[in-house]
């Protein structure tokens, strides 16, 4: 039926929306960590030039507050990534679980009525479908570009892990943030 293969082509449409989607999560979550490390690195090179100006408490303690900003900011980042990441698995499998429902409907509905109108136009609906999943490919494949050029390697779409509660910061300037990239790199990569 032709109905079956319009639905097939929309599912397609779905799923790449959704890959664009979890493409600019992850350059969001990239982009984000690369700007903590930053921060860090600044922060730390700021206190180096303050040099004896600051006493060895005020030092320390600057730094550590500035550690504990920068995890919960890192931590911000993760969570708000994870959860749109899986808001958008949730958003394609509940429009593609849509799309077979409409399909086995409008199938029950030709044969009880006899009428197949809607057969007709899912056919004359198909190559439109397919121009626009077409052009939704490629801004697909720019999307993954972009996460690619910010994490200077490939980066595919991350499923979301389970959330887990906020850690303390590490002893070191900078540990946290990087710490956070390389498990962000990994988990692309694995992904």
């Amino acid at each position: 039926m032709a109905n079956q293969k319009l639905a097939t082509v929309t599912n397609e449409l779905i799923e790449s929306y959704g890959n664009t989607a979890k493409n600019v999560i992850n350059a969001y979550r990239v982009g984000n960590e690369r700007a903590a490390v930053f921060m860090d690195e600044q922060f730390v090179a700021a206190l180096e030039k303050a040099g004896s100006r600051l006493s060895p408490r005020a030092r320390k303690s600057a730094l550590s507050a500035e550690q504990k900003l920068t995890a919960y900011y890192v931590r911000g980042v993760e969570v708000t990534s994870d959860n749109a990441n899986l808001v958008v698995n949730k958003a394609v499998e509940l429009a593609g679980k849509g799309v077979v429902q409409v399909s086995a409907n409008a199938g029950r509905f030709e044969k009880s009525t006899g009428v197949t109108t809607l057969s007709s136009l899912a056919t004359a609906a198909v190559p439109a479908a397919q121009a626009v999943t077409k052009v939704v490919a490629k801004i697909e494949a720019r999307s993954s570009e972009l996460a690619t050029k910010l994490a200077g390697k490939p980066v595919r779409a991350k499923a979301a892990k389970v959330v887990k509660a906020v850690k303390a910061a590490p002893a070191k300037a900078a540990t946290v943030a990087k710490k956070a990239v390389r498990t962000a790199k990994k988990a692309a990569v694995a992904a």
